[in-house]
């Protein structure tokens, strides 16, 4: 193999593919990253065996060939070179790959590609369309709610679920559940649910671009796999094995107070609050107060700690209801706000000991439950 390409490239190519590289394996392999000319370009690929990532990059390709070399010495290599041509030359008989650019060089020693586990490849005949930039924020609106423990598997995963000209996508790790569904270019003939992992999801939100269109998606069938096809990017992922809980019974269906707030607002005050209630589990207070007469109506967030102290901050709100006291995880309340894009949003609530919903003012695709605290008077 010998092979030429622009240090600029050939760095973001690795830092694409980085993100998939097993850390902890006893496969050697598995901590490298693949190399191998194809049509005319760079191909890039590593693997921790749950995901796949593959990257294409333009070369100049002078001889054809493929190694595996270790990709965090391969990274940090290429990271420290100067923005010129990066020159890669491989020697079959010792399976060492020298690196030039400029004045600087090294050789790096690999493992033979063909030690590389096998690639699927999409099926271009039977592909979803998503538009990117809505499956990115479609992505990012639920995958922070998945759990981050194996103890229950299921929940470490995204619920896709595709009909017709929808995709709805749900999370939860017990505590909140995010809820966001979108419109799909296409038409899925036959309703379609799979589990996804919510770092897989992660990845993809992470490669899709600004000048990325679309989000093309196969699921191969009797693979237990899915693949996004993303222009120059390709990420396999294993699917979640198991049966997604039924959420529907714990999405309230009526409320007795909504509240709507400034969202920058309602999210400054969330964040203040959880530097005192990080001591009581991330435990504040709301209260709603509904204005009378030509009062204004206020929210009120409230933390308090035994050993640092406490804070309030009170925000204009529009009431619509009865005056109530619930408690929240403020952590997990600052999170749903950061992915909530509309100026102003929604609280709704029933009681103290049920759910509260927070719902984007005019934007009726995305929902976010989240369970109340106890908390003492």
């Amino acid at each position: 193999m010998k092979v030429s390409c622009l240090q600029d490239n050939l760095a973001k190519g690795l830092s694409i593919v980085g993100r998939a590289v097993s850390t902890r394996s006893t496969l050697p392999v598995l901590a490298n990253v693949l190399l191998a000319t194809d049509n005319g370009r760079l191909r890039l690929s590593a693997t921790n065996l749950e995901i796949v990532i593959t990257c294409w990059i333009g070369a100049k390709i002078q001889e054809e060939g493929a190694i595996t070399i270790p990709a965090r010495t391969f990274t940090d290599f290429v990271n420290a070179l100067p923005q010129d041509q990066v020159a890669l030359a491989l020697n079959e008989k010792t399976q060492t790959i020298k690196v030039s650019c400029l004045r600087t060089q090294a050789n790096i020693k690999g493992i033979d590609a063909q030690e590389f586990p096998l690639i699927p490849d999409p099926d271009e005949e039977n592909q979803i369309r998503l538009e990117a930039d809505v499956f990115k924020q479609t992505i990012n609106q639920v995958s922070f709610a998945a759990a981050t423990d194996d103890a229950r598997p299921t929940l470490t995963g995204v619920s896709t679920s595709f009909d017709g000209s929808r995709v709805l996508l749900a999370a939860t790790d017990g505590f909140r559940l995010s809820l966001r569904s979108a419109h799909i270019p296409g038409y899925v003939e036959e309703p379609l649910s799979i589990i996804i992992p919510a770092r897989a999801l992660n990845e993809v939100a992470r490669v899709i671009g600004d000048d990325l269109e679309a989000v093309y998606i196969s699921i191969p069938k009797g693979r237990n796999q899915i693949i996004f096809n993303m222009d120059n990017v390709i990420l396999v992922s294993q699917l979640v094995d198991g049966t997604f809980p039924d959420y529907k019974p714990i999405v309230p269906t009526h409320h007795n107070t909504r509240t709507i707030v400034n969202t920058a607002e309602f999210r400054k005050a969330c964040k203040t609050a959880d530097i005192f209630a990080r001591e009581s589990s991330n435990t504040a207070r709301i209260s709603i107060e509904p204005g009378e007469g030509l009062a204004p109506a206020f929210a009120t967030v409230v933390a308090t700690s035994t050993e640092t102290g406490d804070n309030e901050a009170k925000i204009e709100a529009s009431v619509d209801g009865e005056y109530i006291e619930i408690a929240f995880n403020v952590k997990y309340m600052t999170e749903v706000l950061n992915v909530v894009d509309t100026p102003q949003v929604a609280l709704e609530t029933t009681n103290a000991m049920e759910p509260g919903v927070i719902k984007p003012v005019g934007d009726n695709d995305f929902v976010h439950i989240i369970m109340p605290m106890q908390f003492g008077r």
